[in-house]
């Protein structure tokens, strides 16, 4: 069976009104400047088309909700980590065996939650039928165990694996637990050493 991997936001760009394209970056300047100072927690949707002195309707259009304003912010990093996948240098990207793959998106992943944990978590993080980027994780992961650990079921192992990333967990690991960084790695290793054994 194939894989073909889901691009994030793939469809062709439409041109965007000039007002329409001021409205977006006010939007996202004042999200960025409410979350800096607040926290994604502690923002509403109201509070930043208040910010950017737009109408909460043109923030709803725009981005749905706050987990699409999350997405929103989130999407140059997205990009940059799919593009890292599909093209960049191994072991991340191609040519490197599928557990050396696999061990550098984890790492790859947990530096972005040690980044935005909180943005990611707010855009939704990794869920199963969510948008933003979680299909193409699930694809990915899932051709490369087939590499690694032919024996186990590819996608069901991909969506575990998405769990033992899940930004929740991250944050409440990381965060409440305080749990280093270099454990959660040292953890995802592990994981995927043993499954790839």
């Amino acid at each position: 069976m194939a894989f073909e991997l889901p691009l994030a936001n793939s469809e062709a760009p439409t041109a965007e009104r000039a007002d329409a394209a001021r409205n977006r970056e006010r939007i996202l300047a004042a999200a960025v400047g409410l979350i800096e100072r607040h926290g994604i927690e502690a923002i509403t949707v109201q509070d930043v088309a208040a910010a950017a002195g737009v109408g909460a309707g043109t923030l709803y259009r725009r981005f749905g909700d706050r987990e699409g304003l999350a997405l929103a912010l989130l999407d140059e990093e997205a990009r940059e980590f799919q593009d890292a996948i599909i093209s960049g240098a191994p072991p991340l990207g191609p040519g490197a065996p599928p557990r050396e793959r696999l061990v550098a998106f984890g790492e790859g992943y947990l530096d972005l939650l040690g980044r935005r944990g909180d943005l990611v978590a707010a855009a939704g993080g990794p869920r199963l039928g969510g948008r933003g980027p979680y299909g193409f994780h699930a694809t990915h992961l899932a051709l490369l165990v087939r590499g690694a650990a032919p024996a186990l079921d590819p996608e069901f192992t991909a969506h575990a694996l998405l769990g033992a990333l899940a930004p929740g967990l991250h944050l409440h690991l990381h965060r409440e637990l305080d749990w280093p960084e270099e454990r959660l790695r040292a953890g995802w290793r592990a994981l995927v050493n043993a499954l790839a054994s």
